[in-house]
């Protein structure tokens, strides 16, 4: 969620890898164990919480969170919990860390000593506060000056215990004061309306006559306003501290009026003292992305060169793989750059000429996308994006059953518990193996559409540049979809959220064990048992060890890296992909034909959609090749009234089907549109009604040659293209190219030495890939113009902010150290040159 900012919009997030806990002070108990989770907060708000690690003072989480943040917030805050099964869980230390703080800690793993929880410290919200100065003539002609307080609302107060009764106390400090006064509570709200104005004497020196009209500095100087905020508790403790604040009256000035919103702050010296190192310490890795998007028009020129990158010969003076160069890990670049390019539908034909370029560097076909190249994470990134719901309806289920069974898995014989026996937990590890084996091989049909066109760019590459290798068409297809997609979904289910949290140890073990054995049936290699470091898992391999399972992986491979540019027949087996009973009517072979509802035998391939008069029939009655079927979609049941019916859509006549029941007929819609999909001829609309007594039902048109009336449906389960912000991306990709700058200075200098000398690289350059020195440094000129102009756009509106900005507004109150640390650096950044 972006926050608006004139025509500007500013997107926070976070990412979070919450490592460990050490040292927690033990349960004073004979047991001393607690059973601990860390919850991670904005403000006091709970976004986040671990599972709870039992019966450990050093509690391993190793879990990862993310979230877009959708307001504004002070602190990012960590606290540690102990689970207690009778009465309320008891915090047992935080990490607060101040917005200003963040950039400190982007990206490292640090340890944090856990503080004390105490309510004088558990503080948010801002208050509105106006204070005005006004004298007073007594009869006796000294003149004394009351001070008007007026206590107008709070905004964002935390809530304590599931509610907020706040009220507030005003008191003026000073030397022999203590006067304090009190508004009215108001009941279940954190963001209360006072409206209440104090009075109070401001007494002056004897000395002090009509003529000496303006304060005294040093009076004022003794005097200030305190405001705090208390939440009206029932409970026998007393009333709970929310926050205060204290304003030295010297802000009243000349005028002697001051209004402002104010931060709250903690209690001066609150809480008891407690040492620091008896609460233990936590260690996180936090990364912080704060980003300031202009309007579309403004990231054209950096987006061209960007979505240009496909086209530009040799790629690598493209700049996309020229962003991928500077870099520090190619994964920074690739995650914005697979956004963009799925965003604008341009990821397949760049992916494919990064590959193809990548590929014909390989000297080795076994060595083919094993390495962490630009490549490989753009790859890896498309998958996490477009696959996503294809993990989910694969794995999910299997998944969800091996971290509720339970069952104990392990097969090395010095793990073994007494209890265990190793041929029971074979047996249980074969049957999840397989079971697992079988739901990724079958479900090549719900491979998305993106991933397979990627895939088969692959596969022609490889085939083409490594000819008598006759397996390498597989191999660069199954080191992603195994190797990179489905093994580290199975070893880590939380990381691509199959689950809500890291799995405990023996389930994480299970899945270990799985994980190996799938990534090795999908590798295709020559010598699988060899694979293995460990015998036990060699020995356990041998059942696997049957020509079934390579023709299961070789079949699934065929069907995913097939494209509309692939000729189905040219694979050698035709694939069968679902077959069933079901009831079919036929419009009738000629126009006059007899038109009836037949139950009949349906088999899908990858080939052609056939049906035949019984199940062990041969001889199809009807075949349709894939290529034709134009529509897949639902028919309405008032066309025939029967319910779970659908039709296949071909050039000259539509088969209505109805199908045993709703389950079955989307089964049979979702197939037959994802094996059709890439069929040039689609149609972008249909009838949903049948064409029934010379005019279809729907539209009441006569020619049963009419266009359709609807939108035909999308063949995605989701459109990927709406969860991206384009415009974000480039902004992101801006802010690499600026911090990279230095490096693409160094590769600019690497392109005059190539083009000058021609002679042996340089080492401080070698470790760029240049192919045309000419092309990639004409390049490099158009990025760094195009980083240059956004630079200036932003430093004009960083200026323009600077002068609108009014501290002590509701937007940018007193105390916000964060918004007067931005503004600093802005002041103090400067632009590019080249």
């Amino acid at each position: 969620m972006a926050v608006e900012e004139e025509g500007l919009r500013v997107f926070q997030s976070v990412k979070i890898k919450i490592g460990e806990a050490k040292n927690i002070p033990p349960y004073p108990g004979p047991n001393k164990m607690r059973d601990c989770y860390c919850t991670v907060n904005l403000d006091q708000e709970e976004v986040f919480r671990t599972k709870i690690v039992e019966k450990s003072l050093c509690p391993f989480y190793g879990e990862d969170f993310y979230c877009e943040i959708p307001r504004s917030f002070r602190h990012l805050s960590f606290y540690i919990f102990d689970r207690d099964v009778f009465r309320r869980d008891s915090s047992i230390g935080k990490v607060a860390v101040k917005k200003e703080d963040l950039q400190k800690y982007h990206g490292k793993d640090t340890w944090f000593q856990l503080q004390p929880v105490s309510a004088d410290s558990e503080v948010q919200g801002k208050v509105h506060l106006e204070l005005r100065l006004s004298e007073v003539i007594t009869d006796s002609g000294v003149i004394n000056h009351k001070l008007a307080s007026r206590v107008l609302e709070c905004q964002g107060l935390p809530i304590v215990n599931g509610q907020c009764d706040p009220y507030a106390a005003v008191s003026l400090l000073g030397p022999s004061r203590s006067d304090a006064k009190k508004t009215k509570v108001k009941r279940k709200t954190n963001n209360p309306q006072f409206d209440e104005v104090f009075y109070f004497e401001v007494t002056r020196p004897l000395s002090y006559t009509r003529r000496q009209f303006d304060v005294e500095e040093e009076d004022v100087d003794k005097l200030a306003l305190r405001v705090d905020l208390w939440n009206a508790s029932n409970l026998k403790f007393g009333d709970e501290f929310l926050g205060g604040v204290r304003v030295p009256l010297r802000v009243l000035g000349q005028a002697g009026v001051h209004d402002a919103w104010y931060f709250l702050l903690p209690r001066e010296n609150g809480g008891k003292s407690v040492k620091v190192e008896d609460l233990g310490s936590l260690r996180l890795n936090i990364v912080y992305t704060e980003d300031h998007v202009f309007p579309t028009e403004y990231y054209t020129p950096l987006r061209q060169l960007l979505l240009h990158s496909a086209k530009v010969e040799p790629v690598s003076a493209s700049t996309a793989h020229i962003l991928g160069e500077v870099c520090r890990e190619k994964q920074e670049a690739a995650i914005p750059l697979v956004r963009l390019f799925l965003h604008c539908g341009e990821i397949v034909p760049f992916i494919s000429a990064i590959a193809h370029a990548e590929v014909n560097r390989t000297q080795d076909p076994n060595t083919i996308f094993r390495g962490n190249s630009l490549t490989s994470k753009c790859i890896d990134e498309t998958m996490k994006l477009a696959g996503m719901h294809y993990l989910q309806v694969t794995l999910k289920p299997i998944i969800d059953e091996i971290c509720t069974e339970h069952k104990s898995c392990e097969i090395d014989p010095v793990k073994l518990k007494e209890s265990e026996n190793l041929e029971t937990n074979r047996e249980n590890l074969r049957h999840y193996v397989d079971r697992i084996f079988n739901v990724i091989t079958t479900s090549g049909v719900r491979c998305p559409t993106v991933m397979c066109d990627i895939f088969f760019s692959l596969r022609e590459s490889a085939a083409t540049r490594f000819q008598v290798d006759q397996d390498v068409r597989y191999t660069a297809v199954s080191s992603f979809i195994f190797l990179r997609f489905f093994a580290p979904a199975i070893l880590s289910p939380n990381l691509f959220h199959l689950r809500p949290h890291h799995p405990d140890p023996t389930t994480s073990r299970t899945l270990t064990l799985i994980s190996k054995t799938i990534q090795t049936l999908g590798s295709l290699a020559k010598s699988k048992s060899a694979n293995f470091k460990e015998s036990y898992m060699a020995a356990f391999y041998d059942y696997f060890n049957e020509q079934k399972y390579a023709d299961a992986v070789k079949n699934f491979l065929d069907l995913i890296s097939t494209s509309g540019k692939w000729d189905q027949k040219s694979i050698e087996t035709p694939i069968m992909l679902k077959e069933g009973f079901m009831i079919k009517r036929a419009q009738g072979r000629k126009r006059f034909g007899m038109k009836n509802f037949k139950k009949r035998w349906f088999r899908l391939t990858n080939h052609e959609f056939t049906y035949h008069k019984t199940k062990g029939d041969i001889r199809a009655l009807c075949s349709i090749p894939i290529e034709n079927i134009l529509a897949v979609e639902k028919l309405e049941e008032e066309s025939f009234k029967m319910k779970n019916m659908f039709q296949v859509i071909q050039p000259e006549r539509a088969l209505y089907i109805q199908a045993n029941n709703c389950v079955e007929a989307r089964d049979w819609i979702d197939i037959l549109t994802k094996v059709s999909q890439c069929n040039r001829k689609r149609l972008s609309t249909y009838h949903p009604s049948a064409y029934l007594n010379g005019h279809w039902l729907c539209c009441k048109l006569s020619a049963d040659t009419a266009p359709g009336c609807t939108p035909c449906t999308g063949g995605l389960p989701a459109n990927i293209q709406l969860d991206v912000d384009g415009d974000r991306e480039t902004e992101r990709i801006y802010s690499l190219f600026c911090t990279y700058m230095t490096k693409l200075i160094k590769m600019q200098e690497a392109c005059g030495s190539k083009s000058v000398y021609d002679g042996p690289e340089q080492e401080e350059y070698s470790s760029f890939v240049i192919d045309d020195p000419q092309e990639t440094y004409k390049t490099l000129k158009q990025i760094v113009s195009a980083v240059q102009t956004l630079e200036q756009q932003h430093t004009k509106y960083k200026r323009d902010k600077f002068k609108k900005t009014k501290i002590g507004s509701q937007e940018h109150p007193i105390g916000d150290k964060s918004f007067q640390c931005y503004i600093r650096q802005q002041s103090e950044s400067s632009t590019y040159s080249i």
